[in-house]
């Protein structure tokens, strides 16, 4: 996809360029709920949607909770995030990647300067890139659109996670009718790029509609702000808060600044069928999603 760019190492040329718009600037009165069995409570967790995620320096962003039969702990990000290509290289089928068993930590209040507290650390366990390239895939629109990974919280830091949103709340569930033009979608990104300022994370926007040629693979669409370098594999949800997407791709042309999404319950299923992790799902989260709109 020529139009494209992934959301790889942070770029220099576009340092805090980001900085001038703001995200909605109010805080959630979302009333707190219990935590799920084994996981923190929303207020004490560190690793949650929307945690940086550090893979051999490459800084994407978390978007959603996942466990499995075995109940073991799984944090997604985009596939292109441990990737081993240029920025460009948008072909899961044909890109190459590090192997699964990867280390990647969960930092939190990282820059371009430093890349801020660790907080935890898992492996990369799942990734639709090897799967594909592994399997020889020949769905064109898998190949360009299926970019999701999954990486394997450490036992010793489970207890550290939380599957809500933060500010707006959710996941309560996966969206599986695609978008409408001008449907409202909700975002919470972490790129170093913002230099720890957390105030331009959380991030509202509008799809632009699907794109039949697509194949439901993909779902573009505009924030304010839109996304960056270092937000790739954030969340993206409607307005009740179900699972849409995963940020994969910043679009130059004809939409520029719009960003791409990946359909998460196309990626999902792909990996519950491919990935050999049992009974594989999303975890709601604990908050009460909150759209403040």
């Amino acid at each position: 996809m020529p139009s494209t760019r992934r959301h790889r190492r942070a770029w220099t040329a576009l340092a805090l360029a980001v900085g001038a718009a703001s995200a909605v600037a109010v805080t959630s009165t979302a009333p707190a709920t219990s935590a799920a069995p084994g996981y923190a409570p929303a207020a004490r967790a560190t690793i949650t949607p929307g945690v940086q995620m550090y893979t051999q320096g490459s800084q994407c962003t978390g978007n959603f909770v996942f466990t499995d039969a075995e109940r073991r702990t799984y944090v997604g990000y985009s596939a292109h995030c441990a990737g081993l290509g240029e920025a460009t290289d948008t072909n899961g089928c044909a890109a190459r990647s590090l192997p699964l068993g990867t280390r990647v930590t969960f930092n939190r209040g990282g820059s371009l300067l430093s890349p801020g507290t660790r907080v935890g650390s898992g492996r990369l366990a799942y990734s639709s890139w090897l799967t594909m390239r592994q399997r020889s895939e020949r769905n064109a629109n898998a190949c360009a659109y299926n970019d999701f990974a999954l990486v394997r919280v450490a036992r010793a830091d489970v207890r550290k996670v939380n599957p809500s949103i933060p500010f707006w709340g959710g996941p309560t569930g996966i969206d599986r009718d695609g978008t409408r033009t001008g449907e409202r979608v909700y975002s919470y990104g972490s790129s170093s790029l913002r230099g720890g300022v957390t105030l331009l994370s959380p991030k509202t926007g509008v799809s632009l509609g699907d794109a039949a040629a697509d194949g439901g693979w993909s779902h573009p669409l505009y924030t304010l702000t839109p996304g960056v370098p270092g937000d790739s594999g954030s969340a993206f949800v409607d307005a009740r808060g179900r699972a849409i997407g995963t940020l994969s791709t910043l679009g130059l042309a004809p939409l520029p600044a719009s960003n791409n999404i990946g359909d998460l319950a196309r990626e999902l299923d792909y990996a519950k069928a491919h990935s050999g992790i049992k009974g594989l799902r999303l975890v709601k989260g604990t908050q009460r999603f909150d759209p403040l709109l």
